[in-house]
């Protein structure tokens, strides 16, 4: 198992940032190698993405969410790739917010290991987090929000 944990200061509210994130199909405007996701319903979304020329699809299950503080995922596939995450969020001030992105995956094939061994997968969450700061503050505000509270343990 890969793990990747970065943390950005984005220049927004608490209440934004953690909206914004809550948007899961605008994730391709700020993610490198997300094609795709399709929300199916609260809880659960389809993926798609390309990492280094293999495409990938999968479903995902929002483990756990609370407004404002924190989201956390897993995959579901059997047969897709295994990760999981979470992302947390932390008042700064009135108008800056800490978001921290914690995820571990279990990469598959020579190109994926040979990756997280070079730390390419750091480096991918690294830039994805400043695309997610330039997204949101040049926006000024979130596209959208859901602010659903899903207690721990969420597995279905």
């Amino acid at each position: 198992m890969t793990t990747v944990t970065e943390s950005i200061d984005v220049d927004v509210p608490v209440r934004t940032a953690y909206d914004q994130w809550t948007q899961f199909e605008t994730f391709p405007q700020f993610m490198g190698g997300v094609e795709s996701i399709r929300q199916v319903d609260d809880t659960h979304s389809h993926w798609t993405t390309k990492v280094g020329g293999v495409e990938r699809e999968f479903d995902t299950v929002v483990t756990e969410q609370h407004p404002d503080e924190r989201v956390a995922w897993k995959s579901t596939d059997d047969d897709g790739p295994t990760h999981a995450g979470v992302v947390t969020f932390h008042r700064l001030g009135d108008a800056q917010t800490r978001v921290t992105v914690q995820m571990d995956w279990a990469p598959q094939g020579l190109v994926e290991k040979a990756g997280a061994a070079l730390g390419v997968d750091d480096h991918q969450v690294k830039a994805d987090l400043k695309k997610f700061k330039a997204f949101i503050e040049e926006r000024g505000g979130q596209t959208g929000s859901w602010r659903g509270d899903v207690p721990a343990g969420n597995e279905s």
